[in-house]
């Protein structure tokens, strides 16, 4: 099998030029697989959870929508005129954000960006993931901090995954909401990489710990929310 790592990627050209409705398969060493249908990159507005909709009205200024993907949370904020960047390591998730429309999608990495300033710093879909282990939240708050305008907030939603447990996760060695996945689409399989889950608790106290402070804003319907996270 092929070690492609842009599997979201590869989906989303032959799903775009194609039609390809191939879905891609997140396996994990905890739990059975699952699949995303590519289509689900494509939604619209409409088709997008309560918790993404409010992020995306609560919105300001300029705005840096990491991991864009394809460019659909960009492409509403565009229409309602804010200036928004959009960055995702998917090349080919970038080429196809900007064919539909959406010119300021680049190739970044979110931890080497170097330049730029915005108020709001956007993290969708599951945006802690790109966080991997609580070990980071220190890295991951300041880079925040080297990229926010003064009062810019970043917006950012996650799940407890406390639900999932059948113990109490004071047993555990590691944090419960710490996990490894790999992704694999057709002949394509990523490396594993680590993918962070963070309870509102821990999040709070990480926020105070690096000089933020975190509010959460919106409750979804099963343990997931959305943070606002100001610099203090």
């Amino acid at each position: 099998m092929s070690k492609n790592k842009d599997i979201f990627g590869e989906a989303a050209k032959a799903y775009y030029f194609n039609e390809d409705q191939t879905p891609i398969t997140v396996k994990s060493p905890d739990f059975d697989d699952d699949t995303i249908p590519v289509a689900y990159l494509f939604r619209d507005y409409a088709e997008m959870p309560v918790l993404e909709q409010a992020a995306l009205e609560m919105c300001e200024g300029t705005v840096l929508d990491v991991g864009c993907s394809v460019g659909s949370h960009s492409l509403y904020l565009q229409k309602k005129g804010l200036e928004v960047t959009g960055i995702d390591i998917s090349e080919a998730s970038v080429e196809i954000a900007k064919k539909r429309g959406f010119s300021q999608a680049q190739v970044q990495d979110f931890y080497k960006i170097e330049n730029g300033r915005f108020d709001t710093l956007l993290f969708l879909m599951n945006g802690s993931g790109i966080i991997g282990r609580t070990e980071n939240l220190p890295k991951f708050f300041q880079q925040c901090r080297k990229l926010l305008n003064e009062n810019g907030k970043i917006l950012m939603d996650s799940s407890d995954l406390i639900f999932l447990l059948d113990e109490e996760p004071e047993i555990f060695e590691e944090y419960y909401g710490e996990m490894q996945f790999q992704i694999s689409w057709k002949d394509h399989s990523s490396e594993a990489f680590d993918w962070l889950y963070i309870d509102p608790e821990t999040l709070k106290k990480a926020a105070e710990d690096n000089n933020f402070q975190c509010t959460i804003v919106k409750e979804g319907e099963h343990y997931d929310y959305l943070a606002e996270l100001r610099p203090l």
